[in-house]
């Protein structure tokens, strides 16, 4: 249960920041919010594997709404940033039991983001119109180091389904830890949102 403060206070502190953005300019790109949604009837922003789903009671991304942002986006490297994602269930009702399957993908570098074992993930339960969230938190590198992933596309994946979905990642470049194979990142489980 302690990760649901933890995850309510990041995500307050993203909306925050966002609230104070006075929709100017701060010279890079890649600090402003960035909203990007995504449904099964819109496929504008994200694109679907086509693979088949694994667990018949879980939730399929082809059926669920998915809005990536507004983030709090590290503005220089070695800063730290944070991607709340927002799942609606628009389909008949699923389960999520586990974490998203994260991956960020740059050029021919492809690499996972680790789960955050600080808290354990809960089965959770949707009904259409239901909605779940996480957080990808990241550090940002260095651009053209050898140890940062210039990650180019963020792919999101739902526990018991072998389906994904593609967003441009907006937010530079990704610290590695041993190498640009190994993000310096990490997500959290997914967290009921709303009543």
């Amino acid at each position: 249960m302690r990760a649901i403060p933890i995850t309510v206070t990041a995500l307050a502190a993203a909306l925050l920041l966002t609230a104070c953005d006075s929709g100017g300019s701060s010279g890079s790109s890649d600090t402003g919010s960035k909203n990007t949604t995504s449904s099964s009837t819109s496929s504008s922003s994200g694109s679907d594997t086509g693979s088949k789903n694994t667990d018949s009671t879980a939730c399929r991304i082809g059926e669920v709404g998915l809005q990536v942002g507004p983030a709090n986006a590290a503005p220089s490297a070695g800063d730290t940033g944070n991607v709340p994602v927002t799942l609606t269930n628009r389909g008949a009702r699923c389960t999520l039991d586990g974490f998203p399957g994260i991956t960020l993908a740059g050029g021919s570098t492809s690499a996972t983001v680790p789960a955050d074992r600080t808290g354990r993930p809960q089965r959770l339960t949707l009904s259409k119109g239901d909605t779940a969230t996480f957080t990808l938190t990241y550090v940002r590198g260095k651009e053209g180091d050898a140890k940062s992933l210039a990650a180019k596309a963020l792919k999101i994946g739902l526990p018991g389904a072998a389906d994904s979905r593609s967003y441009p990642w907006s937010y530079g470049p990704v610290q590695g830890k041993k190498d640009a194979g190994d993000p310096d990142a990490s997500v959290t489980a997914f967290q009921q949102a709303g009543d």
